[in-house]
């Protein structure tokens, strides 16, 4: 591949995961609603406990969803901050590392995507696997998940 290809092949990629994101803080801000909306129409009877419990769990899943969005929106963020445009010579943040049948995209943790006719792990700098592939050039070997690579290219 050529610089060119290589950067927008990138661009492309991330703008993948800014949509799988995207996606997923829609359907949380969704949950929310919803899990407030359940709240609200819990209606008090006489079994007092009940109407107090159920209230306590849709708040509790309220909070849940809370959580999960504000990690979502806090992974957009970094993935936003990631330069496509720069081509790495090792692994680090904003990569792409190349091996023989998958890519490695170190930007999100998103998991395992295919993403044209070719599977994707999209990773987090801060997941353990980042440790095993950082600093990792071309030509090196690595293992995951109990499985040998060789790196064919990083960019």
């Amino acid at each position: 591949m050529t610089t060119t290809q290589k950067t927008d092949y990138k661009k492309r990629l991330k703008s993948q995961c800014v949509d799988i994101i995207q996606q997923r803080i829609e359907n949380l801000k969704n949950s929310m609603k919803n899990a407030q909306a359940a709240a609200n129409q819990e209606e008090k009877s006489s079994a007092g406990d009940k109407y107090e419990t159920a209230r306590a769990m849709s708040h509790m899943e309220k909070d849940m969803h809370a959580k999960q969005l504000a990690s979502n929106m806090s992974e957009l963020q970094n993935l936003t901050s990631v330069n496509c445009d720069k081509l790495y010579q090792c692994a680090e943040k904003g990569s792409v590392v190349d091996c023989e049948t998958i890519l490695f995209f170190i930007a999100a943790g998103l998991g395992k995507i295919v993403f044209e006719n070719t599977i994707v792990y999209l990773v987090s700098p801060s997941a353990p696997i980042f440790k095993t592939l950082k600093n990792k050039t071309m030509g090196e070997h690595f293992s995951f998940s109990n499985k040998d690579y060789l790196i064919n290219d990083v960019y």
